[in-house]
């Protein structure tokens, strides 16, 4: 009897102790009332901002090259040199600027890539003929924590929701609690719930970069905790066969 009630205290006990792995849960400072209130975002462009690191193509004559697959208008060892060339990083200052070859020292943050690439353009056109610049952003990513594990979802695209991201990161599992999810952007947590449809349209939230995503994982602590007194069980109960019969010879 003593033996049943000890191990009933042991698995009691470790029913808490499962809990604690469980991040950004609500405590006295930050209760399910101090959750932000969810509006739709509405989708607008990428501002680019201090940090932001970022990745440059320019093409003369208006672009030619990109349209030209077959490389009909310009040399086969021209085009494998294009392909074969370094990429490099650009990364905007804390004072916005970035410094490019050729051009120098360029003001870029405040504008949206559409108005940098313009920019950029206008100043290799004493350079270059016709210049066409492409810049993309190599650093806007949110990072996915709980059921899924832990992973960076780069943003390859503009205004990309909650929903797409949570795809990318192979979605809710079974094992995840789709009503609890939170989204941390800085000093505001959302609360976002997804168990239902109304719950997916009240919270069609689109993702910003540094955003953290986390779905809460249901946990199990009876059956986890008969998965971890297994062994400890298993060694006793051979331990008490041995000794009755060993009594027995």
């Amino acid at each position: 009897m003593i033996r049943h009630i000890f191990l009933f205290l042991i698995i009691l006990s470790s029913c808490r102790s499962y809990k604690q792995d469980i991040l950004f849960q609500y405590d006295k400072k930050f209760t399910e009332a101090d959750l932000a209130e969810v509006t739709e975002s509405v989708e607008s462009n990428y501002i680019l901002k201090p940090n932001d690191i970022i990745l440059l193509d320019v093409f003369t004559n208006k672009g030619e090259r990109l349209i030209d697959p077959n490389f009909e208008l310009i040399q086969q060892a021209n085009a494998q040199a294009q392909q074969q060339r370094d990429i490099f990083q650009y990364v905007i200052q804390a004072d916005g600027t970035v410094m490019f070859p050729l051009i120098g020292e360029q003001k870029i943050d405040g504008m949206t890539l559409v108005e940098a690439e313009m920019q950029i353009a206008k100043e290799f056109g004493d350079v270059y003929i016709d210049p066409f610049v492409k810049l993309r952003i190599n650093n806007r990513r949110v990072f996915v924590l709980g059921a899924p594990g832990g992973k960076v979802i780069p943003l390859t695209n503009e205004n990309m929701h909650l929903v797409e991201v949570l795809a990318l990161a192979e979605g809710v599992e079974l094992g995840a609690k789709a009503q609890n999810i939170k989204l941390i952007r800085g000093d505001l947590v959302y609360g976002v719930d997804l168990s239902t449809i109304s719950g997916m349209q009240e919270t069609n939230l689109i993702v910003e970069p540094g955003d953290i995503i986390y779905i809460e994982p249901w946990r199990r602590p009876w059956l986890e905790t008969l998965r971890d007194v297994s062994p400890a069980l298993s060694l006793a109960a051979s331990i008490l066969t041995l000794i009755v019969v060993i009594q027995n010879l």
